[in-house]
């Protein structure tokens, strides 16, 4: 019997039993959707963590955070105060060290122009937080050494803090409250867009640190400190020297753990590797695991069709089928289910990956290498599930089949 005949054969087939097929269709729906998503969020997070990473730390910073102060879940009860005028001192100390930015941030703070509100993170900077940071502004200009000397009413805008403050007006040179503070916004940051945690870094904004922590937090020490090292070759070795330094300071004897966390490029690439790993391995290999259980599924679902179709089996072989030929159809159903599933759960995945991507502002192209090898993996899933209730059909002998 030719091919083409059995293939309308088995559609005809499918047709017949919707619910079978659906079952069998869904499983590998499932499976390629998630294998393809993963792997296309996966791609667009990593690009995220590695941009975000490189404009925040870069490959020559270190960062100095305030006993937990920096981290998630905020600051330890062992934390250690971390002052300006130290990490002044532990710059001028290393020649390594070319410039240091203090870290000081407040976050979700009223911010009021006239009747419009908005919700603001609002980010401490010195004169050289341009440079330390990577990001100026596209108007006005940043704040000089002056200004944060007597701790200057101005403020630098971000651009969805802009917007929802001022609409399509210029902000340069208006005023703003943040909580009862009145501050002259004197430039709009450059767009940043959403960091790796998803946060909205263009809803910030930034002031002077000593205007940050004397007028608005009113405290005396900073959450943390960078440090950029001209050579990025001596970045662990100058991360030893601050540690050292910081100890020596905070009076810390050998025995007790340090009250404050530094954070060095090489630390970065192991977060970034561990990250690595569960996004392109741990987790494809769950949808792995979701695709095979669909290949189960459909396996036993066509051993229970086999089963039910005894009569037809027999009836096709009494009249001049092939054993090869009844075995042929039943790869040929299972192969036509699982690849309609396979093509569904890829244009799903791909649809889902891009809806995510957009609004957490992913760099996420159309993941077409997971979708096609989602296909393959269903379309070999469904051959291999189709096989041993294939032979078993074969196996029939007409005459107890037509019993």
């Amino acid at each position: 019997m030719k091919t083409l005949p059995l293939l309308k054969g088995s559609l005809r087939t499918l047709a017949q039993h919707k619910v079978r097929s659906f079952f069998v269709t869904l499983g590998c729906l499932v499976g390629v959707a998630a294998l393809t998503w993963v792997v296309a969020i996966g791609r667009g997070a990593e690009r995220k963590i590695l941009t975000t990473v490189r404009q925040n730390v870069g490959a020559s910073a270190i960062i100095v955070a305030s006993g937990g102060g920096l981290m998630a879940g905020g600051a330890r009860t062992d934390a250690g105060r971390l002052t300006a005028d130290e990490v002044q001192a532990i710059a001028d100390a290393l020649p390594a060290v070319e410039i240091w930015e203090p870290l000081q941030t407040l976050d979700e703070a009223p911010v009021r122009r006239g009747e419009a509100t908005a919700l603001t993170r609002v980010v401490g900077s010195s004169e050289r937080g341009e440079r330390a940071w990577g990001r100026g502004v596209t108007r006005g200009e940043w704040f000089d050494a002056p200004a944060v000397a007597r701790s200057a009413r101005v403020a630098l805008i971000g651009e969805t803090t802009a917007r929802e403050l001022f609409g399509a007006e210029d902000p340069v040179g208006a005023e703003i409250l943040v909580g009862n503070v009145p501050l002259r916004v004197v430039g709009v940051l450059e767009p940043f867009g959403t960091d790796a945690h998803g946060m909205d870094r263009d809803a910030e904004l930034v002031v002077p640190i000593s205007t940050l922590m004397r007028r608005i937090m009113n405290v005396d020490s900073l959450a943390g400190a960078k440090l950029l090292v001209a050579d990025p070759d001596r970045v662990e070795e100058t991360a030893v020297e601050v540690r050292r330094m910081l100890r020596e300071r905070h009076a810390l004897p050998p025995e007790r753990a340090d009250d404050f966390h530094l954070i060095t490029p090489a630390q970065i690439e192991r977060m970034v590797g561990r990250a690595r790993a569960v996004l392109f391995v741990f987790l494809p290999l769950v949808a792995a695991v979701a695709l095979l259980a669909g290949g189960a599924v459909a396996a036993s679902l066509m051993l229970l069709s086999v089963a039910e179709r005894r009569g037809e089996i027999g009836l096709r072989r009494a009249v001049g089928a092939r054993a090869r030929d009844i075995a042929l159809q039943i790869v040929l159903e299972t192969a036509a289910m699982t690849l309609l599933g396979g093509a569904a759960g890829a244009a799903l995945g791909c649809a889902g990956a891009l809806a995510i991507a957009g609004k957490f502002g992913l760099d996420v192209a159309a993941p077409w290498g997971a979708a096609l090898l989602g296909l393959a993996l269903s379309t070999a899933i469904g051959v291999a599930a189709g096989a041993i209730p294939a032979r078993r059909a074969a196996a029939l002998h007409p005459v107890e089949a037509l019993r």
